[in-house]
């Protein structure tokens, strides 16, 4: 019967990222009674699951980048010999674990995940892309909100802003008082977890004579550049190859 088995000898080869989007999470958020249209605490949630993903998963991704229910994980060297069906499978049910037991939620969650193929080069344009979408998202959840605080139900919100251009939107919150060029950095260009060397002083147990240790530790980055920007993409150089 192993032969019946649907994709499971779908292979691929580095590097990739493995994309995982929560699963119904406006439903997460009414259980939650998340803050709108934003919540730091569902965020430094988000933040600690993609860190568990580096640390504690056995995957060993190289980095994560998380904005609103989405975490974008990188691999240089893949789990499973690089085995699709398995690498989606124990990411999203990892990341599913991970934020129950940091939110305690009401109900089960979940993520769905997917596998995209990239070089190094193109990893840069991906981050770029999904910077791109965090921004598109925040545009929307401010205006959906304002527009649900003035009376109109989700549906009828979400269908007025339904292919209206971002300029528009951003004109729209600006004549609610709100600039959303000033919202916080994280909102706007998601949030960025890496692994970075540290160079401490040590002394060698046995001789006592001065040391240097490197130590790999993870960091997460609130305040990103726009990874566009000559910043930004030497950032991701330095981080992606």
């Amino acid at each position: 019967m192993k032969g019946r088995e649907i994709f499971s000898n779908l292979l691929c080869a580095p590097p990739i990222f493995i994309r995982i989007d929560g699963r119904s999470f406006h439903s997460l958020a009414d259980g939650l009674a998340l803050e709108k249209p934003f919540d730091e605490k569902f965020a430094s949630a988000m933040v600690r699951v993609a860190t568990r993903l580096l640390t504690e998963s056995g995957l060993s991704p190289d980095l994560a980048f998380t904005f609103s229910d989405e975490i974008n994980l990188y691999f240089t060297h893949l789990p499973f010999r690089g085995r699709v069906e398995k690498m989606d499978s124990v990411v999203a049910s990892f990341a599913a674990s991970a934020l129950t037991l940091e939110l305690t939620t009401p109900a089960p969650l979940s993520f769905d995940a997917r596998v995209i193929q990239v070089s190094a080069p193109l990893a840069t344009e991906y981050l770029i892309n999904r910077q791109g979408e965090a921004w598109r998202n925040h545009i929307n959840a401010y205006c959906q909100q304002a527009l649900i605080g003035e009376g109109m139900s989700t549906q009828e919100a979400a269908r007025a802003l339904l292919n209206q251009p971002s300029r528009t939107l951003h004109d729209m919150m600006y004549r609610r008082g709100v600039n959303l060029g000033m919202t916080p950095a994280w909102q706007r260009r998601g949030i960025l977890i890496f692994r970075k060397v540290e160079k401490r002083d040590s002394f060698d147990q046995r001789t006592s004579e001065p040391v240097e240790v490197f130590r790999s530790t993870v960091s997460a980055n609130w305040e990103l550049p726009l990874f566009s920007s000559p910043e930004g993409r030497t950032l991701l150089s330095s981080l992606t190859g």
